[in-house]
């Protein structure tokens, strides 16, 4: 079939994705109280961990013995919309990127179609085809080291989405291809061995027993089943986002060691604009400064008071010195070797990186600093595991890029005026080849093809939880979010002059200027949270489950 006729024949569907994305994200923005009373956060704190959908971590949740949760009652899959009664569960695996009917149950979590059994054995209907023709459904994964590393690729991630046709994401994602990619490629785990129902780790997802202080947390403040990465693709144009609200064109991590002087985009950074008004921030890190990528430095890296080690964030949380927004980077094993590592990308093991979001936590929880605080806790992109949820438009005014620069064909301020123009900016010869490898047309200075994926649509959901005395105890929220709402609250509330639900603040690119600030996670006049106790997570072992990984052992 003709791109074309794919376009004409799910046009439809996308509209009606997106209709109910909008009267979602309404729903929640308008909550009763909206952003009044944001003036009393006055410190804005974000971890971002590696690599984990939030169906990998956040699945069963649903499911947890007396928890605070269930099932949402309807769900999509496969673009069809089911009830939790056709498999006794709830949601289903695949859609058109519709929220089913959850609307105003902020008790329902849009997690995996499960069967639990009386010892806690779980029965999921979500599934992939495998390469031999047979269905591997989710299953509860037994290692806390996983490996090899998935493919989560800008390619690879749109072939997750929608194997048969991967350029057509934003209009048709079944994500029908996890599986199958990962078997094809030696990015992802080809098969070399039998096959048993759990050698696909991109299926596999974890339970409150395996991460119970991340289970704490989310059954006791706020977390967000709509909030996704901000790109299909892998950590370097997500973190990008996350400090920039644009990749500016850039598609792979193998261009994250940035050019001399620091990526520098056109429309800057939220540091250049907390900077220009005078708003204090730190990036605390482990090993090495994830703000590097725009503002280098150089070893130890520690540049007061912009680039300070993680100890020092533990030290001014307790004084109560902490500075208005804060970024705290986990170790990424770069410098001192993934025996330090504790950032859970795999095959690192998960119980390192809890331990380490726990110990940033609890710092502030039990400080004088926690009164005023939130801090949110997620994760760059999906990392290869599998998700339910069909990535959803990108709230940009419609507009297929934020700032007018199209995947593969980078333009920056390395060196004007011609780094401005499509295709010449630094470092961009693999994202060149990453967008051509799912887009025939694409050159690397021409017209875009407007057939061709681009950063019109997020990446696939991953785990968001909002810890503060603001939180809205037990409380999903069902906004649609991305890493630049982050942006936007932080832009709300230090970068405004009206402090209201008016968006009348200052911001990057079209991205971050729409993003929704997920309000109605908190509430800011009551500190419903205040009181609220941390529990701390359990150290990891040498011997937990599959740890550490061994490369080149037997894989499905």
């Amino acid at each position: 079939m003709r791109r074309r006729g794919i376009v004409a024949a799910n046009l439809l569907i996308s509209m009606a994705a997106l209709g109910l994305w909008i009267a979602t994200a309404r729903a929640d923005g308008d909550h009763p109280g909206g952003n009044g009373g944001l003036q009393n956060v006055n410190h804005i704190i974000i971890v971002m961990q590696e690599n984990h959908s939030f169906d990998n971590y956040f699945g069963a949740l649903p499911y947890v013995p007396g928890g605070p949760y269930h099932q949402c009652r309807n769900q999509r899959r496969e673009g069809k919309l089911i009830r939790t009664s056709d498999m006794g569960g709830g949601g289903g695996d695949g859609g058109d990127g519709g929220g089913g009917d959850q609307g105003n149950d902020h008790q329902c979590v849009d997690g995996l179609t499960c069967r639990v059994d009386s010892s806690g054995n779980f029965k999921c209907a979500n599934s992939n085809l495998d390469d031999d023709g047979s269905i591997v459904q989710a299953f509860h994964e037994q290692k806390f080291c996983t490996g090899p590393d998935l493919d989560h690729s800008w390619s690879g991630s749109h072939i997750e989405a929608n194997f048969n046709d991967p350029a057509a994401t934003i209009f048709f994602s079944p994500n029908d291809g996890f599986v199958l990619r990962n078997d094809m490629t030696t990015q992802g785990q080809p098969d070399n061995g039998p096959e048993t129902p759990n050698s696909d780790d991109t299926m596999g997802f974890y339970t409150q027993a395996d991460l119970p202080f991340y289970y704490n947390l989310a059954e006791n403040f706020a977390i967000d089943d709509r909030y996704f990465c901000s790109v299909i693709g892998q950590t370097f144009p997500n973190r990008s986002y996350a400090a920039a609200a644009t990749s500016f064109g850039h598609l792979t991590t193998s261009e994250i060691l940035p050019p001399p002087g620091g990526y520098k985009p056109i429309t800057g950074t939220i540091y250049d604009l907390l900077d220009a008004n005078h708003v204090t921030w730190t990036n605390y890190f482990s090993d090495v400064p994830l703000s590097g990528i725009f503002r280098p430095t150089v070893f130890p890296f520690t540049t007061p008071p912009h680039v300070l080690p993680v100890s020092t964030f533990l030290t001014q949380a307790a004084a109560g010195t902490l500075p208005s927004v804060s970024f705290v980077d986990p170790n990424l094993g770069f410098v001192f070797g993934p025996a330090t590592e504790d950032d859970e990308h795999p095959p690192t093991d998960i119980r390192k990186g809890e331990d380490f979001v726990s110990t940033v936590v609890n710092a502030v929880r039990n400080s004088v600093s926690w009164k005023d605080s939130i801090i949110f806790i997620t994760y760059d992109e999906h990392g290869g595991f599998y998700d339910h949820v069909a990535p959803a438009p990108a709230p940009q005014h419609g507009r297929l890029n934020p700032d007018g620069i199209d995947p593969g064909q980078c333009a920056d301020l390395s060196n004007p005026p011609l780094s401005e123009t499509p295709g010449n900016g630094a470092q961009c010869t693999v994202s060149r080849m990453e967008a051509l490898a799912i887009c025939a047309a694409f050159t690397d200075f021409g017209a875009y093809p407007r057939d061709c994926a681009n950063f019109d649509q997020l990446g696939f959901r991953v785990p968001f939880i909002a810890v503060s005395p603001f939180s809205r105890p037990h409380y999903v929220s069902h906004t649609v979010g991305d890493h630049t709402s982050m942006l936007a609250l932080i832009e709300e509330r230090f970068l405004s002059t009206h402090h209201g639900f008016s968006g009348s603040h200052l911001s990057l690119t079209e991205r971050d200027e729409n993003a929704d600030p997920l309000l109605d996670m908190f509430d800011f006049q009551n500190s419903p949270s205040l009181n609220t106790p941390v529990t701390t997570a359990p150290l990891a072992t040498p011997t937990d489950p599959g740890c550490p990984f061994v490369p080149n052992g037997p894989q499905g």
